[in-house]
């Protein structure tokens, strides 16, 4: 077992359970769990009262690419999901994230390949987003899926949104070609009639995004969006899903054997449209797309997430800066950039709010953020702690205890939306494919370690 490494006496967690178990990794790869006899080659490291836990995998992330005024950025926030537990993310190349737009999805990918080659600590992929320049979607679909990349977004809003030709065509698509559209779900027109009324009665700050975009703003567009893929014959995976509203549209469509599936996002499970009474300059720490809603509508997502109708949580993790990308807060809400980061706080976020609260299982947690996000994005060797995956794994003290503080984190954003938050356990070690990267609550890793994931969804 020369170079191999021994995870000693941890807990290993899996959706089927828990248990006392130690973890041989070998060759990238766990070998075996259970109880592994030791060996004067093998390194080991003692996990006693600790959980170990699968990698997290971030499948919604707006991570932005490097340019030469930032060249960092891509990498620091690869570096921040290591300190938060996740072990692959997945990104968008839509245009705020500083991605090449070429017009033609194949060389959209190798654009984006090139932009971020060498520059994560941890495994990464992209989702295409999907555009009215992109021509041809039934040709450049299926020869993206070939290459590795069978997951794709389309937005029903904002000026790059998809029109319906186009969304019934990329739908029809994923169908045929083993793929997958994540769609971000709200009615255009009633988004856009909202938002011109407000905007004429001067009702212009930070608060008024949410009101521009209410629950029925959404579940509108989650009805449409699931009568389309269901006209179609397409999975359907719907984004941030946020509201009470949206997921009885939801699980109608499931009971009724759709194949239909839905995100929620930590700040939805954790925060409510409350913060919007704060000052303008701190409300505008909350202007996300689709906005917080309210107490219930939280309760409903933990029902929704406890009872499997919500498939997984995500992070939408979108860098901005207060200093920067929301500092002009007086301007009109449509105008400010609409999103928060969130990539190093996801693991600590659910468990402590979720687990430690009593509203879902330790096991039901790491399938919500591990095992179903690799199955459903098609990251075949992520995801679970057994043999033959990835050696992608947590070392968590479920006993500590601490305030969360932007001081504290290392994303390239500037702030944290759940500033104060009491949070329970801790993550101690990371490793991707048997490596660590932090360890001992030290970043131990390196640029350029992460690999790029070509991914094939086998459950289609």
């Amino acid at each position: 077992m020369a170079g191999d490494l021994i995870v000693r006496g941890g807990t290993v967690v899996t959706p089927a359970g828990r248990v006392a178990a130690d973890v041989l990794v070998a060759a990238g790869r766990i070998a075996e769990v259970g109880e592994v006899a030791r060996s004067a080659d093998a390194r080991e490291i003692d996990a006693s009262g600790m959980l170990v836990l699968p990698g997290v995998v971030d499948v919604h992330t707006h991570t932005r690419v490097a340019t030469d005024a930032r060249p960092d950025r891509f990498f620091q926030d690869s570096v921040a999901a290591a300190f938060g537990g996740t072990t692959t993310f997945l990104a968008f190349n839509n245009p705020g994230t500083g991605a090449q737009q070429t017009g033609h999805l194949p060389t959209d990918i190798a654009a984006w390949r090139s932009q971020t080659d060498s520059d994560s600590a941890v495994d990464y992929g992209v989702s295409l987003v999907l555009q009215p320049t992109h021509g041809d979607l039934a040709r450049e679909m299926p020869a993206a899926i070939d290459v590795g990349v069978p997951t794709f977004k389309a937005f029903m809003v904002y000026d790059f949104a998809l029109p319906d030709s186009q969304l019934g065509l990329a739908l029809e698509a994923t169908a045929q070609h083993a793929g997958l559209l994540n769609v971000h779900c709200e009615d255009r027109t009633a988004l856009e009639t909202n938002t011109a009324r407000l905007l004429a009665e001067g009702r212009t700050a930070p608060r008024f995004h949410a009101e521009s975009r209410p629950p029925w703003v959404e579940a509108s567009g989650t009805r449409t969006a699931l009568e389309m893929a269901r006209e179609a014959g397409a999975p359907l995976y719907i984004v941030h899903l946020s509201c009470a509203a949206a997921l009885d549209e939801l699980r109608a469509a499931r009971a009724a054997g759709q194949a239909a599936f839905a995100e929620t996002c930590p700040q939805y499970l954790v925060l409510d449209e409350s913060r919007y009474a704060l000052p303008d300059q701190e409300a505008v720490r909350y202007l996300i797309s689709p906005p917080l809603r309210s107490a219930d509508d939280r309760e409903a997502l933990w029902a929704g997430v406890a009872d499997g109708s919500l498939s997984n949580v995500a992070t939408d993790h979108v860098p901005d800066r207060l200093a920067v990308d929301k500092a002009d807060w007086r301007q009109p809400f449509d105008r400010i950039s609409n999103g928060g980061p969130g990539i190093e706080t996801l693991l600590s976020v659910v468990y402590s709010a979720g687990v430690a609260r009593g509203r879902i299982s330790l096991e039901h947690m790491v399938e919500l953020l591990a095992t179903a996000p690799a199955r459903l994005f098609g990251l075949n060797t992520k995801g679970s702690i057994e043999a033959g995956k990835d050696a992608d794994l947590v070392i968590f003290d479920p006993t500590e205890r601490r305030t969360l503080h932007t001081a504290d984190l290392h994303h390239s954003s500037d702030y944290t939306p759940f500033e104060d938050m009491e949070l329970a356990g801790r993550v101690h070690s990371v490793l991707v494919r048997g490596e660590f990267v932090v360890r001992d609550g030290h970043f131990v890793g390196r640029r350029g370690y992460g690999q790029f994931q070509e991914r094939e969804l086998l459950w289609r």
